[in-house]
């Protein structure tokens, strides 16, 4: 059963690696597979072997539940992909305005922009549409996308309401960029094969208050124990913690506070984890035991009728899986719903589990109800830390303090002395947990974020037994509790959490409080965790400390640079803007930072921040605002909140709200020149009388950086647009020639004018681009014209990001292409 479901387990990671689906061939062969191997199983090989003559025989018998696994778990994945990737919206319904009746079938969440929300759509109203998939995700914006309706006021929208609505919609796609987030992927997990908002909000109408269905009724109890604790915590800070504990609905938390959580390593807690399912099981099991034992008194004497271990263990199963429901279904909470079940199966039907098998068990089910769950750090994160609770507790006995049973000769005892052996004991399992948790994920940790935090062992200290058994449980109780013991509740699981809160934002401002490298090739890793397997190994195992010594080529690694004289170039995918990183062998410039994509959100935060941290690139030595556009500056902030050292150039208004973030900030101005081992740049605009100038557009003051290297150059000019063209051909004429050209102003038709193209005479164009655009760049005139002049052009709408290797010669491949995967363009 073990190695089947580790095996069923690396099949379906092997179909999420690949580019395209199985065609039926292939399925059919891999099926006629299994069924060779299970035959062989059942007829060929014997249960038992003998001293010799049978060894092959064995090692074979080990092999075909591997096989199996593996391949079963390969075409169960291609199945669900199948079928999950039958729905897809028409290619001519994108864009079109659609009117379709409907259930909101998930919590609402809410934004400064609006609302967002899932909808399962009941009927499509829309004559001439074509198929609409079943459900949809949307958001409903006020005065955002609606220009015909200003800033009209929202409904107030509840789960299992039905709808009819007027929706725009779109295929999924989303930003693709190397260590960024997959968001296409994680629509098709939930379902959502379409995206979209809503038009027309005065011709939207309620049909019904409630629409009775077995996941509304869910969402609905979410809802309302959102809502009882939000009017209890009225817009106190922590108020989305508390609401993420009990109905783990994480949206509400701010950005910063999840970089606090990130760097303390207590991000886990903050939301349903198996700590807190198995803490809500137990009270749950141990309240039916002693409540059924109890009866034995009364006339009914349930202990003969049915035993109190199985009631409990049936209540404890029952509540968990009702608490992992309101929790939202987490891969951690699912992990702990399924080991729990597995124990109570094996208690009502009399066999004994062991724990291995148990977690296996709950392994294999979390894979086959959701495949795609493998794709996601938690999941690995999660069974993996109960695999190391597991295994670094093999050979640990319980006894005395002092690790030998206790002398039934040696008199009486003091009474406090058991007493107090118990709490050593307890308090030494669990600083043994607690260093096997955190020695053991070090690996796994630095493969996945490239970062480990090294304060995590004493904020896990104090947050686990803090947040898992008393603030959580005081939330819970809060919340379904009854005025005025409710809001009494509810405060102090909140103040209890503002005072752990002010700890941790002390902890996590501490300089060395988080370790970055570079993410961990596969190789190293696989190093590192052999290592770790040593140093956790039982007691009797000699040297265990040297598994250290397999750390340090993980901790130490360097990033990835260029060779003196060449130059590396990635032109990331940040939806409608620009934002482009330039590697030397010893510097590093970021030009432009993306766009704003609300409050908390932006380019800067969700692209370049985790790419310079997997990259293990801990700062900057120069950033450029071209200009003061939100779409080029709209991730600055962030970028300077996290290295407030980064010298800055830009075309900013003087007294800018970044320029007074920045310690270091000057002007861009025409005739600026540096060299970085051996690469040269120089800025060929705005010159200083029209950068000074008032009254002169940002886009025509953008500053324009020519960048050139021995295998090529790199122009890179910004949203300028024909007059700033014609002005820098005039200036510099042959000079501005170069081998990749960022399409001005996203080639938009007042820009790339024949004259520039000709002078530049680039080789390839890159377009920044947001998929389907409100702007409709590039303009179907411009991108003709790159085309006739023979420049090889990509975007990165479609392309996703661009990387670009200047060495000997000019090389340039693209992120969809390079990292292909079967959900792209479905």
């Amino acid at each position: 059963m073990r190695l089947f479901s580790i095996s069923f387990v690396g099949g379906v990671t092997l179909l999420q690696q690949q580019a395209s689906l199985p065609t039926w061939p292939y399925v059919l062969a891999a099926a006629a597979c299994i069924c060779g191997l299970a035959a062989l199983d059942r007829l060929g090989v014997p249960r038992r072997y003998g001293q010799s003559g049978h060894r092959p025989v064995g090692l074979l018998r080990h092999l075909l539940p591997v096989c199996c696994g593996a391949i079963g778990g390969f075409l169960w994945a291609a199945l669900l992909a199948y079928l999950a990737l039958a729905e897809n919206l028409h290619r001519q319904d994108e864009g079109r305005d659609l009117r379709v009746t409907g259930i909101i079938d998930s919590l609402p969440s809410r934004s400064t922009q609006g609302l967002r929300f899932n909808f399962r759509v009941e009927r499509v109203l829309s004559p001439t549409a074509g198929a609409v998939p079943a459900r949809l995700a949307l958001g409903w914006y006020s005065g955002y996308r609606q220009p015909q309706q200003g800033t009209a006021a929202l409904p107030m929208l509840h789960a299992g309401q039905r709808w009819e609505l007027t929706v725009r919609l779109q295929r999924p796609h989303g930003n693709a960029n190397p260590y960024g987030y997959d968001y296409e992927v994680w629509l098709l997990e939930q379902g959502l094969r379409a995206t979209g908002y809503v038009r027309d909000t005065g011709k939207a109408r309620l049909l019904d208050a409630y629409a009775a269905c077995a996941s509304c009724l869910i969402e609905v109890a979410r809802g309302a124990l959102r809502s009882r604790i939000e009017a209890v915590l009225a817009e106190r800070r922590y108020s989305p913690v508390i609401v993420a504990l009990v109905v783990g609905d994480q949206h509400g938390i701010r950005a910063p506070d999840w970089q606090v959580f990130t760097r303390t390593g207590i991000s886990h807690l903050i939301s349903i984890s198996g700590l807190h399912v198995t803490m809500v099981a137990g009270l749950a099991a141990m309240w039916a035991a002693w409540l059924w034992r109890r009866s034995f008194f009364t006339s009914a004497q349930l202990p003969l009728v049915l035993p109190a271990q199985k009631v409990a263990a049936l209540a404890g199963a029952l509540v968990a899986w009702m608490y992992v429901l309101l929790a939202g279904s987490g891969v951690p909470a699912q992990r702990t719903l399924y080991m729990l079940l597995v124990v109570a199966l094996a208690l009502w039907s009399g066999r004994i589990a062991r724990f291995s098998h148990v977690l296996c068990s709950a392994l294999l089910l979390v894979v086959l109800l959701d495949p795609w769950a493998v794709l996601w750090p938690g999941f690995w994160l999660s069974f993996a830390a109960v695999a190391v609770l597991l295994y670094a507790g093999c050979g640990r006995l319980r006894g005395s303090s002092d690790g030998q049973p206790p002398d039934p000769g040696s008199g009486r005892q003091p009474i406090g002395r058991p007493l107090l052996a118990r709490c050593h004991g307890v308090l030494a399992e669990a600083a043994h947990a607690q260093y096997a948790v955190t020695m053991g994920l070090v690996p796994l940790t630095l493969l996945l974020f490239a970062q480990i935090s090294l304060l995590s062992p004493l904020a896990n200290a104090l947050a686990i037994p803090l947040v898992s058994l008393i603030i959580t449980p005081l939330a819970l109780l809060g919340s379904v509790a009854p005025q005025p013991l409710c809001s009494l509740l509810l405060l102090l699981a909140h103040a209890l959490f503002a005072m752990l809160a002010q700890l941790l934002t002390w902890l996590a401002a501490q300089p060395l409080a988080v370790w970055q490298a570079p993410a961990a090739p596969l190789g190293l890793f696989c190093w590192a965790l052999l290592g770790t397997l040593w140093l956790l190994a039982p007691r009797a195992w000699p040297l265990r400390w040297l598994g250290l010594a397999s750390w340090i080529p993980l901790l130490l690694a360097q990033p990835r640079a260029p060779r003196p004289g060449a130059m590396q170039v990635t032109a990331f995918d940040v939806g409608q803007g620009m934002a482009v990183l330039v590697e030397t062998h010893g510097h590093r410039l970021l030009y432009d930072t993306g766009p704003a994509y609300g409050v908390d959100a932006n380019a800067g935060s969700r692209i370049i921040l985790p790419y310079l941290q997997a990259r293990g690139i801990a700062m900057l030595d120069g950033l450029i605002i071209s200009h003061s556009d939100s779409d080029h500056a709209g991730g600055a902030q962030a970028i300077l909140a996290a290295m407030p050292t980064v010298p800055l150039w830009s075309s900013l208004p003087s007294g800018h709200a970044l320029q007074r973030m920045a310690r270091q900030s000057a002007p861009c101005r025409a005739g600026q020149q540096w060299d970085w081992d051996g690469v040269h740049f120089e800025m060929l605009h705005p010159p200083s009388a029209q950068a000074a100038a008032r009254g002169v557009r940002p886009n025509a003051r953008g500053c324009s950086l020519k960048i050139s290297s021995a295998a090529g150059g790199l122009l890179l000019v910004a949203d300028i647009e024909a007059a700033q063209e014609h002005a820098l051909v005039q200036r510099y004429g042959s000079q501005l020639r170069a081998s990749v050209l960022l399409a001005p102003h996203h080639g938009s038709k007042t820009s790339s004018t024949l004259e520039f193209l000709e002078t530049v005479q680039p080789e390839h164009a890159l377009f920044q681009l947001g998929y389907r655009n409100r702007y409709h760049h590039p303009h179907p005139a411009v991108w003709a014209r790159y085309g006739a002049q023979q420049i090889k052009r990509w975007r990165t709408d479609e392309s996703g990001a661009i990387e670009l290797s200047f060495d000997t010669t000019v090389q340039i491949s693209a992120y969809r292409e390079r990292h292909a995967r079967y959900w792209y363009g479905r």
